[in-house]
């Protein structure tokens, strides 16, 4: 098990998180830019040095050991591949800086380079590649040594959309097989909920909700994680009341609301995003947001169900 307490200090700015994560866990560290979440990461890689507490994995402790003997592979963003060395190589690396012996070298770069689907790019250089290649090259190097700790940083975000959505199945599927512990950075809820087991939301330096995605996404705790998270239908005291809910703020998840129904509401917005169709309805004086595969167009009457039992409340 990963066990950290750590707190880092910079000007305007505070970093203080106590995390655990189980071994053979992917746990996604979720928030906005400026929240802390690749400070933490440097944290426990060494990369930087905290002010006080500890890193823990299986009760070996790893503060203050150097970056290089913490056996920890880092994935950043914008991969670091070693233009000058060919793929194969740059898997390498970290092998010979181990100082494998060559025959178990070769072969877990074989291994790799199959896995990876890139045996056929062995001998081209980084700049030859897709971004896609890339990424799985920089994937493979963090994995070469058997590391007992992955670290991802945005490892999607430099790719386009089209890329993105092919990779995140494919990096889901390698963490599976490979079934090292892993800390995902992300501030894309999609990627945290399809490659994690566990989210650990951040919101300036803090962790304010760990769970499991789906408890998480249904439940946040409080109305920022609520719009963080995507959600659209968060209701005021007034707007509750006038739903019928108690007078306290709600969450409406999205399937409290569907088209079809015997309350009636007037299109307010009409937006299409392709594969689904965003609809902005007014009902009673309130304004809400739902989702169908088609849609009815601006200003026409819908019928609508509305579950209020699945409305989440907030205090204060």
């Amino acid at each position: 098990m990963l066990a950290l307490a750590l707190k880092k200090a910079f000007p305007g700015f505070r970093l203080e998180v106590a995390l655990e994560v189980q071994e053979g866990e992917v746990l996604a560290l979720l928030g906005p830019s400026g929240s802390g979440k690749s400070t933490l990461l440097k944290l426990v890689a060494g990369l930087l040095a905290p002010e006080e507490g500890y890193v823990c994995f299986a009760e070996a402790d790893l503060t203050p050991l150097p970056p290089e003997r913490r056996k920890v592979g880092f994935l950043f963003q914008d991969y670091a591949l070693f233009p000058h060395l060919s793929v194969a190589d740059n898997i390498a690396f970290g092998l010979l800086e181990a100082r494998w012996p060559k025959a178990a070298r070769e072969e877990r770069v074989r291994e790799l380079l199959e896995r990876m689907e890139l045996t056929p790019h062995a001998r081209k250089r980084p700049t030859e590649l897709s971004g896609g290649e890339q990424q799985r090259v920089a994937l493979a190097r963090a994995l070469a040594n058997r590391p007992r700790l992955l670290l991802l940083d945005e490892p999607l975000g430099a790719l386009d959309l089209r890329l993105r959505e092919e990779l995140l199945l494919f990096l889901r599927k390698t963490l599976k097989e490979e079934r090292v512990t892993t800390l995902l950075v992300t501030h894309d809820q999609g990627e945290a909920f399809l490659l994690a087991q566990r989210v650990a939301l951040m919101r300036e330096g803090r962790i304010v909700q760990v769970g499991r995605p789906e408890e998480v996404y249904a439940r946040p705790i409080d109305p920022w994680a609520a719009r963080f998270l995507g959600h659209k239908n968060l209701l005021s005291p007034e707007e509750s009341r006038a739903l019928g809910l108690p007078p306290k703020a709600h969450l409406l998840p999205p399937k409290a609301l569907s088209l079809g129904g015997p309350l009636e509401a007037t299109v307010e917005e009409r937006l299409f995003y392709g594969p689904r169709v965003g609809l902005w309805v007014r009902l009673g004086g309130v304004r809400l947001y739902l989702e169908a595969g088609e849609g009815p167009g601006e200003g026409e009457r819908v019928g609508l169900s509305l579950d209020l039992a699945q409305a989440v409340a907030w205090e204060g």
